[in-house]
C-alpha cells in the first residue's frame, strides 16, 4: 500500500463532523466516534449525546461537507406533537451518540430556512449524509417507529 493510499484509506474512516457550539469541521479517527471527542477550537462535545440548537449560519456546516449523518428536527416551541418527539429524540441521540448527530430548528425563529427545506408541518425530520438529504419523516412517531424509520435511511 502507498503512503497516498494509506492516508486516503485513513480519511475515509475518519468522517468530518461540525461542532455543535462553534460548527467548526472536526476529522475524528472511526475508532474514537464512541470516546466523546472533543472540539480542537472551542473544547465542546462534537457528539453531546443530546438534541442541539441550529440556526441558518450554522446548518450548512453541519449538513453540506460532513459525511457523518445529522438528523434534524425542524420543530416549534407551541406544537404539541413536537413536544410529545422531544423526549423520544433525546433517548435517540444518547442511543446513537456516536452514529449521527441531532440538531433541532425552530421554524418559527427560522422562517425561511423551514420555507428553504420545503417545511410544511411540524415536526419534520429530515435524515442528511454527504451533502444530501437522504430521508424525511413529518408527523410524530413512537419510538420504535423512529428506530426503524433510521435504520431504514441509514441502510439505503
Amino acid at each position: 500500500m502507498t503512503q497516498s493510499t494509506g492516508a486516503a484509506q485513513a480519511g475515509a474512516d475518519a468522517p468530518i463532523l461540525a461542532c455543535p457550539q462553534c460548527h467548526t469541521r472536526v476529522r475524528v479517527p472511526a475508532e474514537r466516534l464512541d470516546q466523546q471527542p472533543r472540539c480542537p477550537r472551542c473544547k465542546a462535545d462534537v457528539l453531546p449525546g443530546q438534541p442541539f440548537e441550529l440556526d441558518a449560519a450554522g446548518l450548512p456546516a453541519h449538513i453540506e461537507k460532513s459525511g457523518f449523518p445529522v438528523l434534524v428536527d425542524f420543530w416549534a416551541e407551541w406544537c404539541g406533537p413536537c413536544q410529545m418527539m422531544a423526549p423520544v429524540l433525546e433517548q435517540l441521540a444518547g442511543r446513537r451518540r456516536a452514529a449521527l448527530q441531532l440538531a433541532k430548528v425552530n421554524t418559527d425563529a427560522e422562517q425561511a430556512l423551514a420555507a428553504r427545506y420545503g417545511i410544511r408541518s411540524i415536526p419534520t425530520l429530515i435524515l442528511f449524509k454527504d451533502g444530501r438529504e437522504r430521508a424525511r419523516q413529518s408527523g410524530a412517531l413512537p419510538a420504535a417507529a423512529l428506530e426503524r424509520w433510521l435504520d431504514s435511511a441509514l441502510s439505503g
